[in-house]
């Protein structure tokens, strides 16, 4: 353990520098002149955080971590880790993390495998959906998850137009974990009818022990 939290303050350190308030738009221009492949996906913070782990960290991580099966971790240091954001002004404090099955090789074959976190205030699209707008511009053609949606006649989420970080917490998932976390589309199936797998669905309520460290900005 003392060898995965020295690794965590460690990668602090870096953390510290990455920019506290982020513009949606910069960013996603960031991304997309860098030839980052996730520019043009709609949840840009999520990925925005992982470009920037990628940038600040590749020093010090292997990125990517290791691969189980299909499912590979976004990088590695003593423990495979995970990079995630998420916003604290919302009513839901569960996070998505990685497939149930990789996490659970990943802690057969290290321990415990890592999360990084990245908690802010984001601020919403406003009703004209501007940004959306701007984003569809450079996107060019609709996605195949657009499509789809407006196939179905689901409602459009609002975007997601900036983001201001808060915190950044390191957590350890192990069995003990995920005997207390949730599932998310256990039951869900791709549109040729075969089965998605389950993903572990991480209650921030429930978990205390698994928080390594925090920095706050």
């Amino acid at each position: 353990m003392s060898d995965i939290i020295n690794a965590a303050k460690v990668i602090s350190q870096e953390l510290l520098k990455i920019p506290k308030i982020w513009d949606g738009k910069t960013s996603i221009v960031q991304m997309k002149e860098a030839g980052y492949s996730h520019w043009r996906q709609m949840e840009w913070i999520g990925f925005y955080f992982q470009f920037l782990c990628e940038n600040y960290l590749s020093n010090l991580l292997k990125i990517p971590g290791p691969k189980f099966g299909k499912v590979q971790f976004d990088a590695f240091y003593e423990v495979p880790w995970d990079f995630k954001a998420h916003a604290i002004n919302t009513s839901s404090h569960q996070i998505i993390v990685n497939d149930s099955i990789a996490i659970s090789n990943g802690i057969k074959e290290f321990g415990s495998v890592g999360v990084i976190l990245a908690l802010g205030e984001v601020e919403y699209n406003d009703n004209d959906r501007s940004f959306q707008k701007w984003h569809q511009s450079i996107k060019g053609e609709l996605s195949k998850y657009e499509i789809e949606r407006i196939q179905r006649g689901a409602w459009s989420r609002l975007r997601k137009v900036s983001f201001d970080l808060k915190q950044i917490s390191f957590i350890l998932i192990n069995d003990d974990t995920l005997m207390k976390s949730g599932s998310f589309q256990k039951d869900f199936r791709n549109s040729d009818g075969t089965p998605r797998k389950a993903k572990v669905l991480l209650d921030l309520e429930k978990i205390d022990d698994e928080i390594i460290m925090v920095i706050d900005f």
